[in-house]
């Protein structure tokens, strides 16, 4: 639907909010169309009256919450690094007025020549996040919310995107799988978890780079997760001997801070790519839903990519191996309709 529309009946009411805001700080006719995400939550810019900018975030209920926003905004500004100021709200309406990060991210701008310096800066604000993480502030990532996650693969991936019925043996070994990675990932440290930390939420900032968004799922969880989420990135990839090399300048940088990371380097590369496997599953699992249930195809070119990262990592481990074969055979006896991979 386009701003213009006359029946966009959410936006005619933001646009009320924002005349009815005490000392109205900006210009509500100025609103045009910032980003929108992969939920039901859209984003507006709007000037201001000293010629600066604003975002406004139109999150609808009952699809969208933007309490959990608010409470993360202020848990992951109080570490220090950089995320939006809330300025104004109307929690039960679901319109949040927001001071502006700016429009350049990290996935447009990364190269060869600024990659170390844009990913040394992220890890920095990473690791000030995990710092003072505790339990009890946060969701507890917990082994039903990892398992829901995983069976994102299974549900949306094979039996929608592939169009496959799993053999009552395929599930067994795909059960059996599943259950090393959460041993795995259960028995991590647990720390704060942004949940979707890459080239996409990652904001290019003059000052105190990167500008952080888009965590309002965050939860209390393994440490190697948003490590995983911005060095095996989705939407950007980089060679595996860069990816080894930052990795272990986090682990480094992590163990200085105190963080209880493995102290074992090899052990410590192991968590972090279990903890890749399950991520990768789940996100297979989201693209193909983003496509079969929302009509996002964009989101299909990104598949390949991430099913690449699934093959390397499972295919380094024992318990994981069984994974790729499943994959292999499932690709095999997939109908043919253009979009598999």
């Amino acid at each position: 639907m386009s701003l213009a529309s006359p029946t966009d009946l959410r936006l005619i009411q933001l646009k009320d909010w924002l005349h009815a805001l005490p000392g109205t700080p900006v210009l509500p006719d100025s609103i045009r169309p910032a980003s929108s995400d992969a939920s039901f939550r859209r984003y507006f810019r709007v000037d201001d009256i000293q010629g600066g900018t604003f975002i406004v975030m139109d999150a609808p209920p009952p699809q969208e919450n933007v309490r959990p926003f608010i409470h993360v905004a202020e848990v992951f500004a109080e570490t220090g690094v950089s995320v939006p100021h809330i300025v104004a709200q109307d929690v039960e309406r679901g319109f949040l007025l927001l001071s502006d990060l700016g429009s350049t991210t990290y996935l447009s701008v990364l190269n060869p020549d600024n990659a170390h310096k844009l990913y040394m800066d992220a890890i920095h604000s990473l690791i000030l996040i995990q710092a003072q993480g505790q339990p009890e502030v946060l969701p507890e990532y917990d082994r039903a919310l990892l398992l829901r996650e995983l069976m994102l693969f299974p549900d949306w991936y094979i039996g929608k995107h592939l169009g496959v019925t799993l053999s009552d043996a395929q599930t067994q070994v795909l059960n059996k799988v599943f259950d090393a990675i959460l041993a795995n990932n259960l028995a991590q440290p647990q720390v704060y978890v942004h949940r979707d930390y890459h080239s996409r939420n990652l904001m290019l900032m003059p000052k105190g780079n990167p500008g952080i968004l888009d965590f309002q799922d965050a939860v209390f969880g393994p440490i190697t997760y948003d490590l995983v989420s911005l060095l095996r990135d989705a939407y950007v990839q980089w060679d595996e001997e860069l990816v080894l090399d930052w990795a272990i300048r986090y682990w480094e940088r992590a163990k200085k801070a105190g963080l209880p990371v493995n102290p074992d380097i090899d052990s410590f590369y192991r968590d972090f790519e279990f903890m890749g496997v399950q991520r990768h599953l789940k996100v297979l699992g989201i693209f193909a839903r983003l496509y079969h249930r929302d009509g996002k195809e964009a989101y299909l070119k990104d598949l390949p990519l991430v099913m690449e990262y699934t093959r390397k990592a499972a295919g380094r481990y024992r318990e994981l191996v069984p994974l790729v074969r499943l994959m292999d055979e499932l690709h095999d006896s997939a109908p043919q309709v253009g979009y598999t991979f």
